[in-house]
């Protein structure tokens, strides 16, 4: 269904290109490359702005379709783009934004998606015809974000974006929960905490200037506004952020990283561990911070975990949060065995849902 936006954008965008999506393959990319689809940043443009092939957009932007002798496309014409999610996961909801384009967008559009082992050529993927729905054909706005939810417990590798019958869409976010390998995360302590490893932030006290996702997120902080950003404080209180590891496991070592965050970083930081009884205890006590710094504390955590919280002093922002550790033989387990995610998911959206400035 199309609408307003949904509690599904709460969830990471497995298919943004800093998580390392990639737009492998499109049938038709004349005015604007398909690599556009995936780019972090909103849509921009610059009106009068023309090159070689007509005015620059930033999207994906097909020729006009045309039958033999000039005649109006078929009907169910249409030009497809396949992207490979940069986290493969369960897919809850997917966005198909036509920011710009007013008299060049497509009516009508679908999404299917795919699971695939290893990493075959484009063209291989592009020939295969075990596709699953995931958003059948709908009509969609012009210069707008188009807002679908997605109703699949599958885990998916790759998405491709259909238009009917061409035209152009600025980007598409494909909105949801990771699910790695689990032999990747057998192969020894890893990060509990990255989206790409199923981490995934469930609450915060506030999100006022960028989403606490962003914590999450693989490589450093590009800027200040690639991390997590909470307002001004004018009270007794303090901010802090509750992240879902992984699995169960042992933290071993924490990383802050204030990158960028030079005047408004928190002053100290303090992590406490939640086991699945949801009691708490100390991981790492009240700590003083420095701005702009990579802060790198050894636990002497043995009990395993499934939830952490970073409380912050009083408030501010910091670029990363990491989390190395192990997983425990029963959580390990659980993942081979690859359960259904939507008891997850159902919980955390509860969390995430919650008012905020």
């Amino acid at each position: 269904m199309s609408g307003e936006a949904t509690e599904f954008t709460l969830l990471p965008d497995l298919a943004v290109r800093t998580l390392g999506g990639a737009v492998v393959w499109a049938d038709d990319e004349s005015f604007a490359e398909k690599e556009n689809l995936i780019r972090p940043e909103p849509a921009t443009f610059t009106a009068a702005t023309f090159g070689h092939k007509g005015q620059v957009y930033d999207g994906w932007e097909t020729r006009r379709r045309r039958r033999a002798g000039g005649d109006a496309p078929a009907a169910d014409d249409r030009d497809r783009a396949i992207v490979r999610l940069g986290a493969p996961g369960v897919i809850r909801g997917v966005v198909v934004d036509t920011a710009w384009f007013t008299g060049n967008y497509p009516p009508e559009i679908s999404v299917e998606g795919l699971a695939v082992q290893g990493y075959p050529a484009a063209e291989e993927i592009a020939a295969r015809t075990d596709w699953t729905p995931l958003v059948p054909r709908e009509k969609v706005n012009g210069d707008a974000e188009n807002f679908f939810v997605v109703d699949s417990e599958q885990r998916f590798t790759h998405v491709r974006l259909s238009m009917y019958p061409d035209g152009g869409v600025a980007r598409l976010r494909v909105h949801g929960v990771a699910k790695p390998d689990p032999r990747w995360l057998d192969s020894g302590p890893f990060d509990l905490a990255a989206v790409e490893n199923g981490g995934l932030v469930v609450d915060c006290s506030n999100r006022f200037y960028s989403h606490p996702q962003n914590l999450l997120m693989p490589g450093r902080a590009r800027s200040m506004g690639d991390g997590w950003e909470t307002a001004r404080r004018r009270d007794t209180g303090n901010d802090w952020v509750r992240v879902r590891l992984a699995g169960e496991g042992v933290p071993r070592v924490v990383e802050i990283d204030t990158s960028y965050f030079l005047f408004n970083s928190p002053g100290a930081a303090r992590l406490t561990g939640i086991p699945s009884d949801g009691s708490e205890f100390e991981l790492l006590p009240r700590t003083d911070l420095q701005p702009d710094t990579r802060h790198r504390f050894a636990l002497e955590a043995t009990e395993p975990v499934t939830e952490v919280r970073v409380d912050v002093y009083p408030d501010g922002g910091f670029a990363r949060l990491r989390l190395y550790g192990t997983l425990t033989p029963a959580a390990l387990d659980r993942l081979r065995a690859e359960p259904l995610l939507g008891e997850l998911t159902d919980g955390i959206m509860d969390d995430l849902r919650g008012e905020q400035p």
